[in-house]
């Protein structure tokens, strides 16, 4: 859970918006020229000047979560993890502004930030979880005309077609944010001869589940062993180097064992990834199982890792909040 804004804090916060919200913004052409730099050079003055415009859309992002009961300083610290994250994946060359790009990674941080804690207990799990749980009050409150705390079956069918989640699930959700964190030692019944921890479920997985993980992962590793034997001999390599091995060569430890710039090996990944995408899907045929190999697939260039602090030397920039060293790790989208 989230600790509680002080004064300082929130001075502190106050001065840090106004700071930011005085950097003039960049033009698109600015915009690109310090992506390159960036991404071509690892010109971390490029980087500053290049993200630093952007704190206003951590700003106003922020302020959208507010209503999470969570401190604003802490906010907008994971949103500039976010920022950061995009700065490091962006691509200049694929023709869309950074602050557009920025912008879902900044969301994403934050709310992965509030899922995390709300609740000591784990909320939003799935991405149909995810939507609810940022969803349903709002349109409870549309639904509700009558101030009733629960929505009848009628108003829970609604929002399942709305947000295309189960019934099920809205009526789970609408429990959780009704009710508040409870001690498992907490008796249960009049005679309290029981307590919640004795009502628990087994969590472990079951039968089903086993059978169905390892046939996925088998499922997984055919496909992408197709894909890989029909690619040439050198841009096998490179994947098997870059995406494939546990610990990822950088463009220049493989440009130098290739005889090749970096910035080619970096092409030949593009266009390696390009042609995995395809074999792939042509071989499961669904959009939903080509999530199992998301990752793999994934064109953006990793540099760094996410949360990854820059150098030594990097500039840094965030409020003063609760968690004045937070870390913070992401997967891949």
């Amino acid at each position: 859970m989230g600790c509680v804004d002080t004064p300082e804090t929130q001075r502190a916060n106050r001065q840090f918006m106004k700071s930011a919200m005085k950097i003039p913004l960049l033009d698109e052409k600015t915009e690109l020229e310090l992506a390159r730099q960036w991404r071509d050079k690892s010109d971390e003055s490029a980087l500053w000047r290049l993200v630093t415009p952007y704190m206003r859309l951590v700003i106003s992002t922020a302020s959208r979560f507010r209503s999470h009961g969570l401190p604003v300083g802490d906010l907008i610290q994971e949103g500039n993890i976010g920022l950061m994250q995009a700065a490091a994946r962006f691509d200049p060359d694929h023709k869309v502004r950074f602050s557009t790009y920025a912008s879902w990674w900044i969301r994403f941080s934050m709310q992965e930030f509030v899922l995390r804690n709300w609740s000591i207990v784990r909320t939003g799990t799935t991405a149909a979880q995810k939507s609810l749980f940022f969803n349903l009050r709002r349109l409870k409150a549309r639904i509700d005309k009558t101030g009733v705390s629960y929505l009848d079956e009628q108003g829970k069918e609604e929002i399942a077609r709305t947000l295309r989640v189960s019934v099920r699930d809205v009526a789970m959700m609408e429990s959780r944010l009704s009710g508040s964190d409870k001690s498992l030692n907490t008796s249960v019944g009049e005679n309290g001869e029981s307590e919640w921890q004795d009502l628990l479920a087994e969590d472990r997985p079951g039968p089903e589940e086993i059978v169905s993980e390892i046939s996925e992962s088998t499922a997984r590793s055919r496909w992408i062993a197709t894909a890989v034997a029909e690619l040439n001999p050198r841009e096998q390599t490179i994947i098997r180097e870059r995406r494939l091995s546990e610990e990822g060569q950088t463009l220049e430890s493989l440009g130098r064992r290739l005889g090749i710039s970096k910035e080619r090996v970096r092409q030949i990944e593009q266009e390696a990834l390009k042609k995995l995408r395809s074999s792939i899907l042509k071989q499961i045929n669904d959009p939903v199982s080509a999530g199992l190999v998301a990752p793999l697939l994934d064109p953006t260039p990793r540099r760094r890792l996410p949360g990854q602090p820059l150098t030594k030397k990097t500039r840094t920039f965030e409020p003063l909040s609760c968690h004045s060293q937070q870390a913070s790790g992401r997967g891949t989208l």
